[in-house]
């Protein structure tokens, strides 16, 4: 065995390594995509009910220099300020992003449903200065200016860039029906003022100027993890970490990624690494034409996308296919024109991607990464090559190994946990040197991951380790029996975690959403034991109109365990009164 097998298995004209990266910066990249592709339409916003607006290349180059000037020239900025960055996906969104990265300041990314509490704990330990925040959310705003160093705020609306007719119809049934727009109380500047601004203050040199100094290593982003392992933190991905990981997903899918031919439709907040990464940064440097939608939540929201634009990707969570799968509008008519979907952020289930592949006659395959590696580190590769159940093999540039609690790799076949090294692997925590050198590692990142690494160099992720359940001794790891439940029939959802036990240890427990015909607790049980060892079987099962998710539609195991230590506690000492 060599020691990187996986070479032996990327797809014909993949190189095995990314290269001379030709662009210093993410602004050269995007200068570089904006000047090819100009008078193409970049990005198209589809309302549920299917009101649009675009933005062309040249037009989104143009509206992020003039917010680039707004920040420098106007707000007074520096290289290396932090601007937080809260909006769902919308036209806005780009040429916000696009204008803090081509200031020379750093993105913070944020989710718009966190509360006052999360922000002001994120903006704290960012120490951004600026926020640019969507309306419909800003009635928190106030409480949080008040207590983190945010100075200047700039609002967004939702239909911001739609020709005026149907920006004005949305304005008003958010202002007079749905009554979602707060009264904002603090002093703010409307997007478009903000633009006009730093359109009248810069000059032919002012987009170079902003960027003298920066390279590879500069921080571009502080890109919060979603708190699973304790505070959040801010994970700090340089301009070389996301350019490089950006020229490795595309490499990695080889031609199903036509440069100037591809429909994206991004259901994914772009907010998120995963849609960040690869569905802003990477289709904007293909030329691609990306369909953003606000929410996919319900999934009827994607409906319009569907019918009115020639979808050819999709990116996606495994929540977000099954859902799709239980809609039927979506059966009665698959995607005519799509030629592959990515599935990250979750485990991809397998009855999930065969039933895919069934009803759109076409590939969905798997990656794996994190917020720490930009994200992607492993993807399947597309054409027939890959291996379902799996995470793929390593992209290109990337070296991946599973080692034991003395970081030593183990034999092939053997679990370990995942370490990765490559250039898209973080700089470290923002402001938290001890959780760096914890994480890194003589240049590995350590990942929590558990996997297995089979002889062709495909790895499978066994669980998480702070996932894993041990049951009398043994180590039971959710995924596994989450995979043998979600095949059942009329299983919509599934969750495994374990409780407390009685006995001391840990039990399995299973929640289920199966909205028709459920099946029984000892149904589940006994599919379960068919294919798995009885102490992998659920000791009980509990049935749930739905599940706690990430903003991304990935499961919340942590959501669960707390539901489930809290009802457990709560029994037992309810039994104790009874035998008192």
């Amino acid at each position: 065995m060599t020691e990187r097998p996986w070479l032996a298995h990327y797809p014909t004209g993949v190189a095995h390594e990314v290269g001379e990266i030709p662009f210093a910066h993410l602004p050269g990249l995007i200068a570089k995509a904006a000047s090819t592709y100009a008078d193409t339409i970049a990005f198209t916003q589809c309302m549920p009910n299917g009101m649009n607006g675009s933005l062309t290349y040249k037009q989104v180059d143009a509206l992020s220099d003039d917010f680039a000037a707004y920040l420098r020239e106007v707000v007074g900025l520096e290289q290396g300020d932090r601007v937080a960055v809260q909006m769902p996906n919308c036209l806005s969104y780009p040429i916000v992003a696009f204008g803090v990265l081509k200031a020379g300041c750093v993105l913070v990314n944020t989710n718009p449903l966190y509360t006052a509490p999360e922000m002001i704990h994120q903006f704290s330990d960012s120490g951004a200065r600026v926020l640019v925040v969507i309306d419909m959310f800003a009635g928190r705003v106030p409480e949080v200016k008040a207590a983190t160093s945010i100075e200047t705020v700039v609002t967004v609306r939702i239909a911001e860039f739609f020709p005026p007719v149907i920006a004005g119809v949305i304005r008003g049934v958010q202002r007079f029906w749905n009554r979602s727009l707060p009264h904002i109380t603090v002093e703010h500047t409307g997007l478009q003022a903000a633009l006009a601004a730093g359109r009248g203050r810069k000059n032919d040199s002012s987009p170079q100027r902003y960027l003298d100094g920066i390279g590879p290593e500069t921080l571009a982003a502080l890109q919060y993890t979603g708190g699973t392992t304790g505070v959040s933190k801010g994970a700090m991905l340089s301009h070389g970490n996301l350019v490089a990981n950006t020229l490795q997903m595309i490499s990695m899918c080889g031609t199903f990624m036509r440069p100037g031919a591809e429909i994206v439709l991004t259901a994914l907040p772009l907010y998120h690494i995963f849609a960040f990464t690869v569905n802003l940064l990477g289709f904007f440097h293909l030329g691609a034409r990306n369909i953003l939608v606000p929410s996919p939540r319900p999934p009827s929201n994607l409906k319009r996308a569907f019918e009115n634009y020639r979808i050819t990707w999709l990116t996606g969570v495994n929540t977000l296919f099954n859902a799709l799968m239980n809609e039927r509008w979506f059966v009665d008519s698959p995607p005519r024109h799509l030629r592959a979907s990515a599935a990250g952020g979750m485990a991809l289930h397998q009855p999930v991607a065969v039933r895919w592949r069934e009803m759109t006659g076409t590939p969905i395959v798997e990656g794996y990464g994190l917020t720490e590696s930009s994200p992607v580190l492993t993807f399947n590769p597309l054409g027939g090559t890959g291996k379902d159940g799996t995470i793929g093999i390593p992209v290109p540039s990337t070296d991946l190994r599973c080692v034991d609690e003395d970081g030593t790799p183990v034999a092939v076949g053997e679990a370990g946990e995942v370490v990765a090294r490559g250039p898209q692997i973080m700089l470290g925590y923002w402001q938290r040197p001890d959780e760096s050198a914890a994480t890194l590692k003589d240049g590995w990142l350590h990942t929590g991951d558990i996997a297995q690494m089979d002889a062709d160099g495909y790895f499978t992720i066994v669980d998480r380790k702070k996932d894993m359940i041990l049951v009398s001794g043994f180590n039971v790891y959710p995924n596994e029996v989450e995979e043998r439940i979600a095949a059942m029939p009329n299983v919509l959802e599934v969750g495994v975690v374990g409780v407390p036990d009685d006995m001391g240890g840990e039990a399995v427990r299973a929640y289920v959403v199966a909205p028709q015909t459920p099946p029984t607790e000892g149904e589940v049980i006994a599919h379960c034991r068919e294919a798995l060892a009885a102490y992998k079987a659920p000791k009980s099962v509990r049935f749930v109109d739905e599940l706690p998710k990430s903003p991304i539609g990935k499961i919340l195991r942590r959501e669960l365990r707390a539901t489930a230590v809290t009802s457990t506690t709560a029994s037992i000492a309810t039994q104790g009164r009874e035998l008192s």
